[in-house]
C-alpha cells in the first residue's frame, strides 16, 4: 500500500491537556522474549482545561495491551478502545488511578525508540515520542509527573538495573531473578523516563557541590570499554563546577549516572539523573580517540548535564519549543568548551557548522523557523536550525544584554519556572525583566525562517573625517513565509587604520571615550552610521565574532583580505579574512582553464602564517583549512560539484608545491616534545602537522609519503594515528594506501568506536571511497545494519563528505542513496529520514545533477508503505 499522507500537527492549535499524571509506578520483568510492563497512574481532571468531561486518551505505539483496570476494577473492552496508535477510556471520574498491563518485544525494536536491546543490554531512548512505544500514556512534554521504576530480571544476565533518580530497594526474587527500585523525586515528562538492564562494569567518582553535598557520580560501559571513561568522567566533574560558577546551578539529586550504548539514534540523552550516551560520544583513550572526540565528548557531556536546568527542571511545554531546551543548552556547551579550550577557535568550529550546514537548511525546502509552526514528525525537526541557530539567538541575547544581565535573566528564568513546562517566549520574557530591555522584535528570531543578508556600503568623506557605514537587511522567502519583517540585529564591528590599528569608533552623540569595538544594533531595513574623526580610509572589521547569524555582502578587496588577515586583533575575523580571500579564488577558477593563473598573494599569505611563530597556533592550524567542498557548494548559485572539486584540488596543490619546504619545516618544528596531552597547545600542534603532512601527500610528495608511513607506524595516539591514515587514504600511493588501511583494521578490528573511524576515513576520500569501495565497505563483516554509527560512518560519511564521489555524473551516487534509504526505512526510520538530506536540495544544483537527484526522492516517494519520517522530508523537497 503507498502511505498516506501523515496528519500535521501545528502549534496554533494547542491546548493544555485534559488530564495531569501526578504520580506513575512502573514494573518492568524483562525477559529474553519480550518485556512485561505494569504502569500505575495517578490521574486528575486538569483545572486549566475548557473541556467538559473529556475522555482519557492515552498514546501508544507497537504495544500488547493485556489489561486495564480503573481505581482497581478490570475494564471489560466494552470500557475502552484500542486504536493501536491510542488507547481511548470514554469515561473516567475527576481523580482515579489507572492500572495498565502492556508485553513489548525490546530484542525485535530496529527502530531504537522506546525500549531495546543493543549488545545483550536493554536500554530506552524516550525522546521525543518513544514513551509511548512501553505503554500507554499521555505522550507530550507538558505532562509531568514523578516517577516510581521498579526492574526485574535475571540477575546473571542483567546484574545493574538503572532507572532515574535515587535506588531506593533491591532484593532477590524467585528462579534466579533479582529487583531494583529507583526513584525520581522530581516531576519530569515522560521523554525524560531511562532503564538500562545488562552486565556492565562500573566506575564511580565523587563531586563536592557548592553547597557541600557529596554527589555519587557512575559511568556504566561494557567490560572491553573500562578503560575508556576516565576522559568522560573528568569532563562531567569539570561541567557541574562550571555549571555552579557561571550560572549557579547545582545538581540536585544524589547520584548522577551516564551508560554507554552502542546503537543509539543519537548522540546522547538527557534523561534525569541518567544518562545514555552513543559509546561514540563518551568512550575515550589516547589510543582509540582523536582530539576532536575527546573534546566532542567533553562538550556533549557537558551539554547532557547542562540539561539538568536547562531542560529537565524546566523543560519544554510542546515539541514546537524544542529550542527552548536545546538551543540554550547549546549556547551553555559552547561557552563551556570556549572556556575550557581557545575562544576563538570554537566560535571558528560552530560558525563552520551554521554557515555550511544551517545556512543551507535555511535555504533550502525543510527549511523552518527556530520555533516551527507546523510538523508532520517530531523526529525531522531535530535541525541544526533548532540547536544551532537556536544557541545563536540565545547567544545574541547575551550580546544585547551583556554578561551580567543575561545572568540576572537566567536566574529569574530558572526561579520563575522551576518545575514547569514553559515556552521560547517565557525565556525571552524572563531575559527582559532582568534586564528592562524591550525584545518584542527580536522574537522575530523565533517566528521567522531563513537567513538574513545584510548588505553594506560605505563612504569616506576624507575633508570631514567622517566615515560612513550603510546596512541593508533582507531576509529571503522561505516555504510559507514572504515579506518578512526586519530583525532585529547585533551587528558588531571595528575600523582599522592604515597601520592595522585600531580606530576609536565615536558616534556624533559620544561625549566619553570612543571605543574601538561597538554592537550596533538594526531594526530598520535600512540603517546608516557615521563615525567621526577617522583620520584616513580605514577598512572595515565586519560582524566580528560572527554576533549574528547572518551572510554580510561587502565588496573587500583582496587587498583588503590580506590586511585584515594580518592585522585584525578579533581572531575569527582574521580567520574569517582568509577564508574569503580563499573562496574569491578558488571560485575564480571554477570552469577555467587547467593553466589559469592563481594570485600568488594567496600563497605568500599562507607562508607566513606557516613560517611566523608568533601567532596563536590554534588559529593558524585553522586558517590553514581552505573552505570545504560543501561550503563552496553553498555559496554557488548552480553548483557544479566536480568542477568546484577540481577548482579547489588545484589551489590545494598549487600551495602545497610552492610551500613544499615550508610544509616540512611546519611539521619538523611541531613534533611531540613530551608525553600526549589534551591542551589547547597540544591540540594546535597535532593539527598543524598532520595539517602539513595531508597536504604533502595531496603533491605525492616521496618525503612526505615516508614521513606518513613513519609517524603511522610510531604514533602513540589516534590523533597522529589518524592524521598519518588520513593523509595516505587521500594521496595516490594506492599501495601504501591499502596496506595502512588493512594493518589499522587488523590492529582494531575488536573495537567498535575505532572500526567507525576506519569505514569513515575510506568513505570520506574521492580516492579510496568510489561506489564500487563504499559497496564493498557494506559488504565488510564489520558493518552492522543495525548499528546507526556503522551506516552514518560509511552511507553518511560518503553522502555528506565525499562530495565529487557522490555527484558523480552518471547520478549513481543518488540512485545508490535512494535504495540505502529504502531499505532503511523498514528498519530505522529516524535515521532513513537523516540520510536523504543530501538529496534535498537539489534545486541548489546545475540541471545535469538536479534532475538526478529529483529522480531519487521521487523514487523514494513511491516506495511502499513510506514511514512518516521519510514521506514528510521527501515530500517538503518535492514540492520545494
Amino acid at each position: 500500500m503507498r502511505t498516506s499522507q501523515p496528519q500535521t500537527i501545528y502549534l496554533s492549535d494547542y491546548k493544555v491537556p485534559a488530564y495531569l499524571v501526578d504520580t506513575v509506578d512502573l514494573r518492568f520483568e524483562l525477559f529474553e522474549d519480550g518485556a512485561r510492563v505494569h504502569s500505575t497512574l495517578a490521574i486528575r481532571r486538569n483545572p486549566d482545561s475548557q473541556e467538559s468531561a473529556p475522555p482519557l486518551e492515552l498514546d501508544g505505539d507497537s504495544l500488547v495491551l493485556e489489561s486495564v483496570a480503573l481505581d482497581g476494577t478490570a475494564l471489560s473492552e466494552s470500557d475502552y478502545e484500542n486504536r493501536g496508535e491510542q488507547l481511548v477510556i470514554r469515561s473516567v471520574p475527576e481523580r482515579f488511578s489507572l492500572s495498565v498491563v502492556t508485553w513489548i518485544e525490546p530484542q525485535n525494536n530496529t527502530r531504537l525508540e522506546g525500549l531495546y536491546k543493543s549488545s545483550g543490554m536493554f536500554c530506552t531512548q524516550c525522546e521525543a515520542e518513544g514513551f509511548r512505544c512501553i505503554t500507554f500514556f499521555p505522550d507530550r512534554p507538558d505532562v509531568m509527573a514523578r516517577f516510581r521504576t521498579r526492574i526485574e530480571a535475571d540477575q546473571k544476565a542483567y546484574p545493574v538495573l538503572l532507572s532515574n533518580g535515587n535506588d531506593v530497594d533491591r532484593g532477590e526474587l524467585d528462579d534466579g531473578r533479582h529487583f531494583m527500585t529507583w526513584e525520581d523525586p522530581f516531576p519530569k515528562p515522560c521523554y525524560l523516563f531511562a532503564l538500562v538492564a545488562g552486565d556492565l562494569v562500573e566506575k564511580r567518582d565523587t563531586f563536592t557541590t557548592c553547597s557541600g553535598r557529596d554527589i555519587d557520580l557512575r559511568m556504566y560501559v561494557e567490560p572491553r570499554n573500562a578503560e575508556k571513561c576516565d576522559h568522560a568522567m573528568d569532563s562531567l566533574k569539570r561541567s557541574m563546577r562550571w555549571d555552579e560558577e557561571v550560572y549557579g546551578r547545582e545538581y540536585d539529586l544524589d547520584i548522577f549516572m551516564i551508560v554507554a550504548v552502542d546503537d543509539f539514534n543519537m548522540g546522547a540523552m538527557e534523561n534525569k539523573g541518567l544518562n545514555i550516551f552513543n559509546s561514540s560520544c563518551v568512550l575515550a583513550s589516547q589510543e582509540t580517540a582523536t582530539d576532536m572526540a575527546f573534546q566532542r565528548i567533553e562538550a556533549i557531556v557537558a551539554h547532557e548535564y547542562f540539561h539538568n536546568w536547562s531542560g529537565n527542571r524546566v523543560t519544554c511545554r510542546d515539541w514546537f519549543q524544542l529550542s527552548l531546551k536545546e538551543g540554550f543548552t547549546v549556547f551553555r556547551d559552547s561557552q563551556f568548551s570556549a572556556d575550557m579550550g581557545s575562544p576563538t577557535v570554537k566560535r571558528i568550529e560552530d560558525v563552520t557548522l551554521l554557515r555550511t550546514a544551517q545556512f543551507a537548511e535555511d535555504g533550502g525546502p525543510m527549511a523552518h523557523p527556530v520555533r516551527p509552526a507546523s510538523y508532520m514528525e517530531i523526529s525531522n525537526f531535530y535541525t541544526l536550525t533548532i540547536y544551532e541557530k537556536g544557541a545563536e539567538v540565545v547567544r545574541m541575547i547575551h550580546t544585547l544584554l551583556g554578561p551580567e544581565l543575561f545572568r540576572k535573566g537566567s536566574d529569574l528564568y530558572f526561579q520563575r519556572h522551576d518545575g514547569q513546562a514553559v515556552t521560547t517566549d517565557d525565556f525571552v520574557r524572563a531575559m527582559e525583566d532582568a534586564s528592562g530591555r524591550d525584545l518584542s522584535q527580536f522574537r522575530l528570531w523565533y517566528e521567522q525562517a531563513g537567513t538574513p543578508m545584510l548588505t553594506v556600503s560605505d563612504e569616506f568623506d576624507e575633508g570631514q573625517g567622517v566615515y560612513r557605514l550603510t546596512i541593508e537587511q533582507t531576509i529571503p522567502d522561505t516555504p510559507g513565509q514572504t515579506n518578512k519583517k526586519p530583525q532585529h540585529i547585533p551587528f558588531a564591528l571595528g575600523l582599522l587604520g592604515s597601520d592595522g590599528q585600531p580606530l576609536p569608533l565615536r558616534l556624533a552623540s559620544d561625549e566619553a571615550e570612543a571605543p574601538t569595538e561597538r554592537v550596533l544594533e538594526l531594526t530598520e531595513g535600512v540603517h546608516t552610521f557615521e563615525f567621526h574623526d577617522i583620520p584616513s580610509e580605514p577598512v572595515p572589521s565586519l560582524l566580528r565574532h560572527f554576533s549574528a547569524p547572518v551572510r554580510v555582502r561587502y565588496p573587500w578587496t583582496r587587498e583588503q583580505l590580506l590586511f585584515l588577515m594580518n592585522h585584525d586583533p578579533d581572531g575569527f575575523n582574521r580567520w574569517d579574512a582568509g577564508q574569503r580571500l580563499a573562496v574569491d579564488v578558488i571560485q575564480r577558477l571554477i570552469g577555467s582553464p587547467d593553466d589559469a593563473a592563481i594570485d600568488p598573494r594567496l600563497v605568500e599569505a599562507y607562508r607566513k602564517l606557516i613560517t611566523d611563530t608568533d601567532l596563536d597556533q590554534a588559529l593558524v592550524a585553522k586558517m590553514l583549512q581552505l573552505p570545504s567542498e560543501a561550503y563552496l557548494i553553498e555559496l554557488a548559485e548552480s553548483a557544479d560539484v566536480p568542477a568546484i572539486h577540481r577548482a579547489r584540488e588545484r589551489v590545494l596543490e598549487h600551495l602545497a608545491e610552492a610551500l613544499r619546504d615550508d610544509l616540512v619545516a611546519c611539521y619538523q618544528r611541531q613534533q611531540e616534545t613530551g608525553p600526549y596531552e589534551v591542551t589547547p597547545a597540544a591540540i594546535a600542534r597535532r593539527s598543524l602537522r598532520n595539517t602539513a603532512l595531508g597536504w604533502l601527500l595531496m603533491i605525492n610528495d616521496d618525503e612526505g609519503r615516508a614521513l606518513a608511513v613513519r609517524q603511522l607506524n610510531e604514533a602513540d595516539n589516534m590523533t597522529d594515528r589518524m592524521g598519518a591514515l588520513r593523509a595516505l587514504v587521500n594521496s595516490d600511493y594506492e599501495a601504501d594506501r591499502r596496506q595502512a588501511l588493512d594493518d589499522f583494521y587488523d590492529r582494531f578490528r575488536d573495537d567498535p568506536q575505532v572500526v567507525e573511524q576506519w569505514f569513515s576515513v575510506q568513505a570520506a576520500s574521492d580516492r579510496a571511497g568510489q561506489l564500487s569501495d563504499i559497496e564493498q565497505l557494506l559488504a565488510h563483516p564489520a558493518f552492522d545494519w543495525k548499528n546507526p554509527n556503522k551506516i552514518r560512518s560509511v552511507i553518511g560519511s560518503f553522502a555528506g563528505q565525499n562530495l565529487a564521489a557522490f555527484h558523480n555524473p552518471d547520478g549513481s551516487g543518488y540512485r545508490f542513496l535512494a535504495d540505502q534509504v529504502c531499505r532503511l526505512d523498514d528498519s530505522n526510520p529516524q535515521i532513513a529520514a537523516r540520510l536523504v538530506t543530501p538529496l534535498t536540495r537539489w534545486r541548489k544544483f546545475a540541471p545535469a545533477y538536479s534532475s538526478q537527484m529529483q529522480s531519487a526522492l521521487e523514487r523514494i516517494r513511491d516506495k511502499d508503505g513510506l514511514s512518516r519520517d521519510v514521506y514528510e522530508v521527501v515530500h517538503k523537497s518535492l514540492a520545494g
